[in-house]
């Protein structure tokens, strides 16, 4: 009986040893659980609303208005990748959103007086990656050319 038990463990920490940024994901939405509802809930079922298959966004409208749990998921993916960013500096990120209500806007990071990151939001009530994979790649990408960003400007960031 060991033998299942020990199964989800597993699942478990190669979830959250997929990826530096993944394991941060993971311990800021934990971290966002005030009242220890999602306390027993694996890592991977905290995880699957970021998750957004071909055939699941085919299904969505082309226009529409994202709703209050994808704009938090957005601000979750954004706010990793900014604390990802300071584990790696060292130095604080401050990321921030701006979302027009129909779903497109901008999010920024900076850093001192450094924008390190900025990106323009499009359809965000389809925001989501085809796969787990696709979703640390895409985290770590953007912390990769910050930290580029930053090591390029250091007295910047640093102000």
């Amino acid at each position: 009986m060991s033998a299942p038990a020990s199964a989800p463990l597993a699942a478990e920490r190669s979830l959250s040893e997929a990826s530096p940024f993944i394991a941060t994901l993971i311990r800021l939405i934990r971290a966002q659980d005030t009242y220890g509802a999602w306390e027993g809930k694996p890592d991977a079922a905290l995880i699957a609303p970021f998750i957004v298959t071909k055939e699941e966004r085919r299904a969505m409208p082309l226009m529409g208005d994202p709703d209050p749990d994808t704009i938090a998921r957005v601000e979750l993916f954004y706010n990793a990748v900014a604390l990802s960013i300071e584990r790696v500096t060292g130095l604080v990120a401050s990321p921030m959103m701006k979302l027009h209500h129909e779903g497109f806007g901008r999010v920024i990071l900076t850093m001192g007086k450094l924008v390190v990151l900025s990106k323009h939001l499009r359809d965000v009530h389809r925001f989501g990656f085809d796969s787990l994979e696709k979703l640390a790649a895409e985290g770590e990408k953007l912390v990769v050319a910050a930290v580029e960003t930053i090591n390029t400007y250091p007295e910047v960031a640093k102000v």
